[in-house]
Formats: structure tokens, C-alpha cells, sequence
């Protein structure tokens, strides 16, 4: 195929090396169209796929961590429909806060990451972590000059997911950078909680009550909210795993 030694370099040049793995596999003679067509197709799906790597990549998330692995069956309590609604994303373009709420081990932070893995998938630029940890990572950028420059990059994520809010103290500088990222994101973009605290706890992680109050307001405000009782989600994993690496 003379045209194929001619299209090579051109292919190479201009990053399209994807098109020149479908051009060689392709042995069937198609009309023009049809065969372009199929290029395109095969190219842009190499891209999507590669661009998904990247956001999940980027996101913090865990692989496992997705509506295919979860197991509504387990705890009857959790509203499998309301979840599959969410799954669409369609919270996000409405930059509207989802909260999750109840005790350890019930599965919040599954189906937070869950929403996460949909988002990604969906071309959503996501990023998910402990909240302790990342205003750890904000408040230490105070010292090499990075600090803004760390807390404009969370507030203008798309979707954040911050794991395990008020599990852990926050100093007065973690505290201000958290109003900071509420204040801005507040109806521009969607953020995911998940938590062990109840709401009317939710102020007391501000020591300053007028900005714990300024906050919650913004929380609250056209959030959506799961409360997730029962069993541990976790605990039952835990041992099912445990009795198929250990039959009797």
C-alpha cells in the first residue's frame, strides 16, 4: 500500500499514531466515507480512554471504588435509585453539594468515590481527599509562596470530594482556607462530603461561630443530603473476604 508509506510521516507529525495502527490493521477496502469514518472513530475513542486515564490519574481516587463494586443489596436503607440519578452527574452541572452523613464503615465514602469514578467518566476533571490531609496541603504551600496558588487550583476543581469532613481538628489557618474554598465554589461548582457528623455538628469544626454560621449557610444551602444508617458496609466486607481466603 503505496499511500500508507506517503501517510506515515504525516500521521507521525501531527501525533495521529493511533489513526496509523487502524490504518494498518484495516485489510477490507471500504468506500472513502465509511473509512473515514472508522479512522475517526478509532481516534477518537483513543482519546477518550486516554484522557480518562489521565483524570483518574489525577483524581486520588481508588480503582475499586465504583457503582459496579458496591452492594446496594447489603443495606436496604440506601436508596439505590436516588444514587443512579446522581450517577448522571447532573448535580454537577447544577453546582450543587451532595452530602453524605452517618457512621463509620456504612459505605459513604464508597459511594462518594463511586460519583467520582462517574464524573471522570463523563469528562469531569474530579479530585478526591481526606479533608485534614488537603488543607494540610494548602495551609504548608504558606511557606515556599504556593499557598494562593494551591487554594485557587481546589476551588476552581470541578468536582471535589472532601472525605471524612470533621472527622479531625482543623488549626485556625486550615479553617480559613476551608471557609475560603466554601465561600468560592458556592454555586460554581459541586463539591461531595462525606461525614460522621451530624449536621448541627458541622459549625462547631469553626471556632469563629460567625463563620461557622456563614458557612453552613452556604453548605446547606440546595444541598442534597444521605443519611446512611445501619451495619457496616465495611465490616461485612471485611469478612466475606475473610471466610473465602479461610473456608472451613
Amino acid at each position: 500500500m503505496d499511500e500508507l508509506v506517503l501517510l506515515k510521516p504525516h500521521l507521525k507529525r501531527l501525533k495521529l499514531t493511533g489513526m496509523l495502527e487502524s490504518l494498518q490493521a484495516m485489510e477490507e477496502k471500504w468506500d472513502y466515507s465509511h473509512f473515514l469514518l472508522n479512522l475517526l472513530t478509532d481516534e477518537t475513542e483513543r482519546r477518550d480512554r486516554k484522557q480518562l486515564s489521565r483524570r483518574l490519574a489525577k483524581s486520588g481516587l481508588e480503582p475499586d471504588k465504583t457503582l459496579e463494586t458496591f452492594d446496594f443489596s447489603f443495606n436496604p436503607n440506601i436508596h439505590e435509585q436516588t444514587i443512579r440519578e446522581l450517577a448522571t452527574c447532573s448535580f454537577i452541572e447544577r453546582n450543587q453539594l451532595v452530602f453524605f452523613v452517618g457512621p463509620s464503615g456504612v459505605g459513604k465514602s464508597h459511594l462518594a468515590q463511586a460519583l467520582g469514578h462517574e464524573a471522570c467518566r463523563r469528562g469531569y476533571e474530579t479530585l478526591c481527599r481526606k479533608t485534614d490531609h488537603l488543607f494540610k496541603w494548602i495551609n504548608s504551600g504558606r511557606g515556599d509562596g504556593s499557598h494562593e496558588r494551591r487554594l485557587k487550583q481546589i476551588i476552581k476543581q470541578p468536582l471535589l470530594i472532601l472525605d471524612d469532613f470533621g472527622l479531625k481538628d482543623l488549626s485556625r489557618n486550615h479553617q480559613e482556607d476551608l471557609y475560603e474554598v466554601i465561600s468560592e465554589r458556592y454555586e460554581r461548582a459541586s463539591t461531595i462530603i462525606t461525614s460522621n457528623r451530624d449536621f448541627s455538628e458541622w459549625p462547631m469544626i469553626f471556632s469563629n461561630p460567625l463563620m461557622g454560621s456563614a458557612a453552613m449557610d452556604r453548605l446547606v444551602h440546595k444541598a442534597i443530603k444521605i443519611v446512611i444508617d445501619g451495619k457496616s458496609y465495611r465490616l461485612n466486607s471485611f469478612i466475606k473476604n475473610h471466610m473465602k481466603r479461610n473456608p472451613k
